[in-house]
């Protein structure tokens, strides 16, 4: 009964660990890229035992998917403001606000390099995108229920995310919040001409 309890309390030591083992995988992506780092590495850099880790995520990939996962779901949350141009521009500008940040590269890198890691990989890298699909999907979803025509959710991946993603990168130009309005208008005028 005190496990129980223990297990179900908000905060305390395992949401420490927890914080201190995603942060350890973020700055080792960021620090030296996916598969140059293990299990013990990362433990080490959270200042936890190997076990701990091995016992609440079983597997490297586990753990990088709980990571992105986590990421995506606190990052850049999908917003509801009652109308989809506005959701579509805060979102927007979220992505922006996140993918530039300190540890939003690294991010990044990982759910691409998880394509790479073998079935386990796959799995996690679909979970992410699921995830994503599901909250963008949930915005559009809301748009049709107001009367709006949203765009497709492959839309918003092929004309805002993808270009902001791709920039960030290869490093180029700047990614701006000013850039991402320009990528949410192209959005809404290919959806106004179909």
């Amino acid at each position: 009964m005190v496990e129980q309890q223990r297990a179900r309390r908000p905060g305390g030591r395992s949401a420490r660990v927890r914080a201190a083992v995603h942060q350890a995988v973020t700055d080792l992506v960021a620090e030296r890229g996916y598969g140059s780092f293990t299990v013990g590495d990362v433990a080490a850099r959270a200042g936890v035992a190997d076990t701990s880790v091995y016992r609440r995520w079983g597997t490297l990939e586990a753990l990088l998917m709980d990571v992105a996962i986590t990421r995506l779901t606190t990052a850049s949350p999908v917003p509801d403001t009652g109308s989809l141009e506005q959701d579509l521009r805060v979102y927007a500008a979220g992505v922006v606000r996140d993918v530039t940040g300190p540890d939003g590269l690294a991010a990044l890198r990982l759910v691409i390099s998880l394509s790479a890691a073998g079935e386990d990989g796959v799995r996690a890298r679909n979970a992410f995108l699921a995830e994503r699909g599901r909250q963008l999907q949930g915005m559009l979803d809301r748009a049709r229920e107001r009367g709006e025509h949203p765009p497709e959710g492959l839309d918003i991946l092929d004309h805002l995310l993808a270009p902001m993603y791709i920039r960030s990168l290869f490093g180029m130009e700047p990614l701006t919040p000013a850039y991402a309005d320009t990528l949410v208008d192209r959005l809404l005028a290919l959806r106004r001409q179909s």
